[in-house]
């Protein structure tokens, strides 16, 4: 007898999986689907990167197909809504996909109308998002004539998918402004809901020195209630006003809509899950992985990776009836690019904060830990190779899936840190 694996949501996670699990799964046992919306897989990283001028739009994109294995079949199609009584997923259009087992990588997005006003008359005209292709590239032609006011770089509240990417926009705006001689002549603030520059404590500290070094007014603490589209402000829960002349921001993240119309996910769509081994809490065939699932840690590429590596053991065992062995440790690390062809690398998992070091190699390297050099953001810039390349097809890399502490400094160590002036 056939079992049924269905994947819904062929980005990061999805395509990993049914690339790993294509070469595990006996084929005259298990019939495996992956369902998508389309056959479009960006390169969600190159998004912060296109309205500066580092990539073409053509190099960010590639047809999911391509990364789709032998032996998977791709639906494309919008998902209307689970039925977890009959096993079974119902697109928009009518048709239905049954399973034995489903997995729930359909990610986080981003929803502007969410908040009041964001998606009011002065969107995509001085409020933009870069979250997005078409909000990058917007976003691109809207810097390219802003030469002089106030720039305000906005998140909206957390959890966000890539918690970093807003700090490093900010960077790398502030940087961009040197470069063409125009610092000078903006006003540069970050507004962010929480009481520091990152979720981390001790990267918080460190990013928040180098907003600071670079100039950069910190608004901490704003929950923002609207935006008010006539007098180009940002309004928060306590009444506190931020204006701006372009304002950059990072709208409410939520995972997919008919997880609400499936009852299986919390008030932010999120699938509740066991952050260890990926199961849902509430169905013993129900799996969520990625930025899909309520995971306590960031909603980031390097998670999915890490997870997923956790998952596909997990997987073979719970199938063949054993419990399951591998046990997620919230693993992340992520490069924050801070602009003059460099960037920082962190990395740390649920219960560890980010320390200094080095990475991946104990002692060796080549990257630094909360350090800025340019092999990071050389490192930032080769991942787009391995991606395409290895990651989404999965292949292995040689990292280990769960935080490994050789070559990390203990983390009293890691709040002493010196900045250097900008030139």
């Amino acid at each position: 007898m056939t079992s049924r694996l269905v994947v819904l949501g062929a980005g990061t996670a999805g395509t990993m999986i049914v690339n790993k699990l294509r070469r595990k799964l006996p084929r005259e046992d298990w019939m495996i689907t992956v369902v998508d919306r389309d056959d479009v897989h960006p390169y969600q990283p190159g998004f912060l990167l296109l309205p500066f001028g580092r990539y073409n739009p053509q190099e960010l994109t590639r047809p999911r197909h391509e990364f789709v294995p032998d032996g998977v079949e791709l639906v494309l199609g919008e998902i209307e809504r689970v039925d977890t009584a009959a096993d079974s997923v119902h697109l928009a259009d009518g048709r239905t996909v049954d399973y034995d087992y489903l997995v729930i990588a359909t990610g986080t997005s981003p929803r502007p109308d969410q908040t009041p006003g964001m998606l009011g008359s002065e969107w995509r005209k001085s409020v933009f998002d870069f979250y997005t292709f078409e909000g990058a590239e917007a976003l691109a032609g809207a810097l390219a004539k802003f030469d002089h006011g106030r720039l305000v770089v906005h998140v909206t509240d957390m959890p966000i998918k890539c918690p970093v990417a807003p700090l490093e926009f900010t960077f790398l705006a502030e940087a961009w402004l040197r470069e063409h001689q125009l610092r000078d002549r903006v006003e540069l603030v970050f507004v962010t809901p929480l009481p520091g520059a990152f979720t981390k404590p001790v990267a918080s500290e460190q990013l928040g020195d180098m907003l600071e070094t670079r100039k950069v007014v910190v608004e901490s603490d704003f929950l923002v209630e609207s935006i008010d589209n006539e007098r180009k402000c940002l309004v928060s829960y306590d009444e506190r006003e931020v204006p701006f002349d372009l304002l950059v921001t990072v709208p409410l993240n939520m995972g997919s809509d008919f997880v609400e119309r499936s009852g299986l996910g919390d008030e932010l769509n999120y699938v509740p899950v066991d952050k260890h081994t990926f199961l849902s809490t509430a169905h013993e065939n129900v799996f969520a992985i990625g930025d899909a699932a309520n995971l306590p840690t960031s909603k980031a590429g390097s998670v999915a990776h890490f997870s997923v590596d956790v998952f596909v053991a997990n997987f073979l065992e719970h199938v063949d009836g054993q419990a399951m062995t591998g046990s997620f440790d919230g693993h992340a690390n992520c490069f924050i690019e801070s602009g003059d062809k460099k960037a920082l690398l962190i990395d740390f998992n649920y219960d560890t904060e980010p320390l200094s070091g080095t990475y991946p190699i104990p002692f060796a390297g080549p990257l630094g830990l909360l350090k800025e050099t340019r092999a990071n953001h050389l490192g930032k810039l080769a991942f787009r190779w391995i991606y395409w390349n290895i990651l989404l097809r999965g292949r292995p890399l040689p990292l280990p899936s769960n935080m490994s502490m050789a070559g990390k400094h203990p983390a009293e160590h890691d709040a002493t840190h010196t900045t250097k002036e900008l030139p």
